[in-house]
């Protein structure tokens, strides 16, 4: 075994260790097939009011300008399937949000295999992300043979479906890439079918100002009235594109203690929410990824909802 694979197998076992579900490389470089899908989706304003998708294009596009002398893009997924729902008919936040933040749980995880690779390769020079650089993190997963990515704009994987976080390092160490694998959606158009505000407007082509996530958490201005009575009782995010995917039928409970969610969200009646203080979503949402919404804007949501 040549040292490129010998640094691979070894990386990806600790990735195994730490709990992520899986870990794939590729050589880091330029997106050439991205770079046209991204400037057409970015020119029919598909991102609405995130002007921040406009900024860094070539740098989403290219990682070896986020870091210096990049050689591998280091693919990871993290499990967050819940073991339950919330109580059903109530108003609902999407499963990723239901735990503790996941920008610091799966940073956290990645710092330690950076410092595993440091401890047992030598001196690799790199950066960890979780969600949070201008990174076409899908695209980089799905070359490096984790998953397709699906008509609902998803990265999906046949062994666990797609209720997984992606992260990735970046670093100067030449490694075994990995190939990418085969797109499984077929003829299947349920994700499509089932999009509450249509925002999957044809296969692989999701308009993100159109989607509920967008307005329940994106969105700073009043959500259009022309989608009241659209949102199937989502108040944060929205699953209902993963939830009818047949792939997901493969999803198990994730073992991470840090998305046990709070037990009052998952037990809140509407009427609970509808009078929600900005204490009680201090305390419920202490560490959760939904304070990105803050107070104001989950009320919002919950008012839109009740319209």
């Amino acid at each position: 075994m040549d040292k490129k694979s010998h640094y691979a197998a070894l990386i990806k076992a600790e990735a195994k260790r730490l709990g992520f579900l899986s870990c794939g490389i590729s050589e880091a470089g330029f997106l050439e097939e991205d770079a046209p899908r991204l400037e057409k989706w970015l020119n029919a304003n598909m991102h609405g009011s995130m002007q921040y998708m406009e900024n860094h294009f070539d740098k989403r596009l290219n990682p070896t300008l986020l870091v210096e002398g990049a050689k591998s893009v280091v693919s990871l997924l993290f499990n967050y399937y819940p073991e339950q729902e919330q109580t059903d008919g109530a108003y609902k936040i999407s499963k990723y949000a239901y735990g503790e933040d996941y920008h610091y749980v799966v940073k956290d995880k990645l710092k330690e295999l950076l410092h595993f690779i440091h401890d047992n390769i030598g001196a690799v020079d790199g950066r960890a992300f979780v969600d949070s650089a201008p990174i076409l993190d899908k695209a980089w997963a799905a070359k490096s043979g984790l998953g397709w990515v699906g008509k609902n704009s998803n990265l999906i994987s046949k062994q666990v479906g797609s209720f997984f976080f992606i992260a990735e390092l970046i670093i100067d160490l030449e490694l075994e890439s990995d190939g990418a694998t085969t797109d499984h959606c077929g003829k299947c158009t349920r994700c499509i079918d089932a999009c509450p505000t249509g925002a999957i407007e044809s296969a692989y082509i999701v308009n993100g100002s159109k989607c509920i996530s967008y307005f329940t958490i994106e969105l700073k201005d009043d959500i259009p009235a022309e989608f009241a009575g659209q949102f199937d009782n989502w108040m944060y995010g929205c699953d209902v594109c993963q939830d009818v995917c047949p792939w997901n039928r493969f999803a198990k409970p994730h073992n991470e203690p840090r998305f046990t969610p709070n037990e009052a969200l998952m037990n809140y009646s509407n009427k609970e929410w509808e009078e929600l203080t900005n204490e009680v979503f201090n305390d419920i949402f202490r560490k959760s990824a939904v304070k990105r919404t803050k107070y104001t804007g989950l009320v919002r949501n919950i008012k839109f909802l009740k319209e």
